[in-house]
């Protein structure tokens, strides 16, 4: 997987960064896009970069606050002229954002050539999606907030040709077969497909986070992760004023 930062900016753009915008590239694993966050700017910097908004099949907002949303209605109706028509897309993020989507296409009389679902978090979630695993949990923000789990599929161990040239069959689109199922028939014997392949790799896992303070459910949604993308509103000074806005120090990251 492949993570594209839109925009990297706590709270303001300046003349350098934009506001939160991540892309998170599902290859090998898929080619379908994932964004986390669109604040204002991101179908802006998206122009210059290869991903494509057509490929962008759910948006994941972690909270309402305007710069994580502000850049949402435009890359919703962008999509319509961009490889996006008939293509559905799934938003998911914290309650509010129904009517927040809802409100900005009425309003503006914008209409959508592609099917939008919108799926809104009470507590925390899971969900399968084509063979990822994404977990949502609470952060602490002082608002609703969340945070993302990703974990990708997991793929086939690699084929021991060695064994199967044994057993007489050769290279072939009958390895294929063996790499990707359970069992397999070979003349007129069925075999267990695990025992001509090593161990399955397992899928690479990446947590997004949106703003918070340190808390248990972050500490539960990084373990273990191989990839983590970790506020940090307050670099230098004091601490304490870090956390009491429910933000993160450098030294909570750190920690």
């Amino acid at each position: 997987m492949e993570i594209t930062f839109f925009g990297t900016s706590a709270g303001l753009p300046t003349k350098e960064r934009h506001t939160q915008s991540i892309a998170l590239k599902l290859e090998p694993y898929a080619t379908d896009v994932w964004l986390f966050d669109v604040g204002e700017a991101t179908q802006h910097q998206i122009l210059h970069h290869s991903i494509k908004l057509g490929k962008v099949s759910h948006i994941f907002i972690t909270h309402m606050h305007g710069d994580h949303v502000f850049g949402l209605p435009g890359v919703l109706t962008s999509r319509s002229f961009q490889g996006g028509e008939s293509k559905p897309l799934t938003v998911i993020g914290p309650k509010g954002i129904k009517d927040y989507v809802e409100y900005n296409l009425s309003l503006t009389y914008s209409h959508l050539n592609y099917p939008l679902h919108i799926i809104e978090i009470e507590d925390q979630m899971n969900l399968s999606i084509n063979g990822f695993e994404v977990n949502a949990r609470p952060l602490n923000h002082g608002i609703p907030c969340f945070g993302y789990r990703i974990q990708a599929p997991d793929t086939p161990g690699k084929l021991d040709v060695q064994k199967l040239q044994a057993l007489g069959m050769p290279p072939g689109p009958q390895y294929q077969k063996v790499k990707s199922q359970d069992t397999f028939e070979f003349e007129g014997q069925i075999y267990n497909a695990n025992d001509f392949k090593g161990p399955d790799k397992k899928g690479q896992v990446v947590t997004i986070f949106g703003d918070t303070r340190p808390s248990q459910y972050a500490l539960e949604l990084a373990k273990d992760a191989d990839v983590l993308v970790h506020e940090s509103t307050y670099i230098d000074g004091d601490k304490t004023l870090a956390n009491a806005y429910h933000h993160s120090h450098i030294e909570d990251v750190l920690a």
